[in-house]
């Protein structure tokens, strides 16, 4: 396990340019298995998010708990450099995934990217000048769904959405749903559509997903969550369909159409609490399509992909409509709605 975060970290860092990059190579194992992003902000402290806290990088290659006198700061250059890293020195193939914010690496780490933006006919389309980088690191953790497993079984056919803020866990989780469903892990194997808009679910590379999806897993990489869905319908009778981060009309109307087609669905909605999460109209707008049967509330970055609570989305809808107080069905583990 430890070789493993090891290779993870490091695969990630290779967008750090050069000046940078020896220092990260020499960092112990057990910062490296920790490590959720790495941050790097023009003229700023260089720092490595762990789920024990945030670490700054020192002209000396040491980590330390607070920036000082000694820390090492990103250069405009080292910015620049490490951008043409991310593209591959090829930044005009990955215009369309910079102009939404981000740029996925093999192996399905995400760059997010911040800078001024480029604007044509009141559309936003590039970013110039760029200030700041945050590598997020993917991690593959077998096994990481099966407390959802065991506590839905089969119930997990009638749908479900996995909420939680960013660095939660919600997208290692899907990835270890797609590989149990597809296996038959934890039960028969079911054939598994995973619609990877931003690469970071299989993390494919010249059409190799690089990650573990399973046996029976399609991966409709690129593929707009809207259209890959209705794709998936249309070709590749899948049985469940899963995909990151819903919520746009489109992908509504396009979730209505996998319930109409007998196909469940799996996905991911950020929010930071169970009560945040019903007051967004988008996260209303999908428990009243009838597609997810529950909703899995995770704890924060510090404990990621670890559950707070399983909740009926039909409990949920009537908190909204304030018919039934939720929390009067809390069982004594703490999960709503799951026997």
């Amino acid at each position: 396990m430890d070789n493993y975060s090891d290779s993870r970290f490091d695969s990630a860092a290779k967008a750090i340019c050069g000046r940078i990059a020896k220092y990260f190579s020499l960092l112990p194992g057990d910062i490296k298995k920790q490590a959720q992003e790495i941050r790097l902000r023009v003229n700023k402290p260089i720092s490595i998010c762990c789920t024990n806290g945030i670490y700054f990088l020192n002209q000396t290659g040491r980590l330390a708990c607070y920036p000082g006198g000694e820390t090492m700061l990103s250069t405009k250059e080292d910015i620049e450099e490490c951008f043409r890293n991310i593209c591959s020195y090829s930044i005009y193939s990955h215009q369309n995934e910079i102009k939404n914010g981000f740029v996925t690496l093999a192996g399905g780490h995400r760059v997010g990217i911040s800078g001024t933006a480029v604007f044509q006919n009141g559309e936003i389309t590039g970013i110039r000048d760029i200030s700041s980088i945050n590598i997020r690191i993917a991690r593959e953790i077998t096994g990481s769904a099966t407390e959802l497993f065991h506590s839905l079984k089969k119930e997990i056919s009638s749908g479900l959405l996995i909420v939680g803020p960013p660095a939660s866990g919600k997208t290692t989780i899907l990835r270890d749903l797609a590989r149990q469903l597809s296996s038959g892990t934890c039960g028969d194997i079911r054939k598994v559509v995973v619609v990877d808009e931003r690469g970071e679910l299989a993390g494919t590379c010249l059409g190799v997903p690089q990650n573990d999806l399973g046996v029976c897993s399609d991966v409709l990489d690129g593929y707009p969550k809207a259209e890959g869905i209705m794709q998936a319908i249309r070709c590749l009778s899948p049985e469940f369909i899963i995909c990151d981060e819903l919520g746009g009309n489109d992908e509504v109307i396009a979730v209505e159409q996998c319930l109409n087609a007998g196909v469940s669905m799996i996905s991911t909605i950020h929010s930071g609490s169970i009560d945040e999460f019903l007051m967004k109209n988008q996260a209303v707008r999908l428990l009243k399509t009838g597609a997810f049967g529950y909703v899995a509330m995770l704890n924060g970055h510090r404990e990621p992909g670890t559950i707070q609570g399983i909740y009926k989305a039909g409990d949920l809808l009537a908190k909204i409509d304030g018919r039934v107080d939720s929390d009067s069905h809390r069982s004594s583990c703490g999960v709503y709605g799951v026997a």
